[in-house]
């Protein structure tokens, strides 16, 4: 039981347990390498690597142009396109469609935010763990796109999607992710500091608020624990067919696809890497960019 009740745990661990428990296996008790990504996530991690780079010279003074973003866009995309590990699931859809989507996203963004002086930039892709309990016996760990200060003294949460839908504001306002990170700052700030979770949709060039009141993040925390502890008790993985089983790195030995894949031996679950910066996990077609699991380093200073 030590290594169940050391682990870390991150909100891209939970949800792979509660979309499929055999994914879950794979990824975090098996520790499967994954050789391929979907093109979602390359997208994904490569505009929020552009919007990274874009925040650090806005924090020095130096904005650049549009342009200068979109170029650096494109070399980015040279510089880390593999057609061998890149996974295109949909069919007929051509890895430029992909290619223009990263930058019609970035054009966006850009133009709905310029001059960009809506607030004071705190921290990106800034890692947080924070214990759940009062003896850290359960703790949690993520990576946030951005933190910042808005005008009216709020610290914002922000989250950036490239996914093509947009929830409801009711689904935004049950969101487990950026709740818990709040819960993990609120420990930094304070726990009277007002807060705001901002996700940034922006193949859509939409920006979605909402707030969390006290009761709710103690909800929120209790039922984190319990699916923890759900995890923790776990012994079987059973696989599930869902829509987005196409996305998953694993299809080709999951048994609900291959039922002759040969399988390695269940074990415990192993305490989660630390998380590093700009990194993300595999991401579904509407996720466009999932949590860090811990990847790549951070990014350089070399936008201009």
């Amino acid at each position: 039981m030590g290594d169940r009740l050391a682990a870390i745990y991150s909100h891209s661990r939970l949800s792979s347990f509660e979309n499929c428990p055999k994914q879950f296996e794979f990824r975090y008790v098996q520790k499967i390498p994954s050789e391929t990504e979907s093109i979602e996530a390359f997208v994904g991690k490569r505009v929020h690597e552009i919007l990274e780079r874009l925040y650090l010279f806005v924090g020095r003074g130096q904005l650049p142009g549009v342009e200068k973003v979109v170029d650096r866009y494109q070399k980015l995309w040279e510089e880390t396109f593999d057609a061998e590990r890149v996974r295109v699931v949909r069919e007929g859809t051509p890895v430029a469609y992909y290619r223009e989507l990263g930058e019609r996203c970035l054009r966006s963004y850009y133009v709905r935010h310029y001059p960009f002086d809506d607030g004071e930039t705190l921290g990106l892709e800034r890692r947080v763990v924070f214990p759940l309990d009062e003896d850290g016996r359960y703790k949690m760990q993520g990576i946030i796109d951005r933190i910042s200060r808005a005008r009216d003294g709020v610290i914002e949460v922000h989250d950036y999607k490239t996914g093509a839908r947009v929830p409801s504001q009711s689904v935004l306002d049950q969101d487990r992710q950026l709740a818990l990170y709040q819960i993990g700052l609120a420990r930094e700030y304070g726990e009277d500091t007002p807060f705001r979770l901002v996700w940034h949709y922006v193949a859509k060039n939409r920006t979605c608020t909402s707030t969390r009141r006290p009761e709710e993040l103690e909800r929120l925390r209790h039922a984190t624990i319990e699916r923890i502890d759900e995890i923790r008790a776990a012994t079987e993985y059973p696989a599930k067919k869902i829509a987005l089983c196409g996305w998953c790195e694993y299809q080709s030995i999951c048994p609900a696809w291959n039922p002759e894949a040969a399988l390695a031996p269940a074990g415990e679950p192993m305490a989660e890497p630390a998380a590093q910066t700009t990194g993300r996990t595999e991401a579904t077609p509407d996720s466009g960019g999932a949590e860090a699991d811990g990847a790549s380093g951070g990014v350089q200073l070399d936008l201009l």
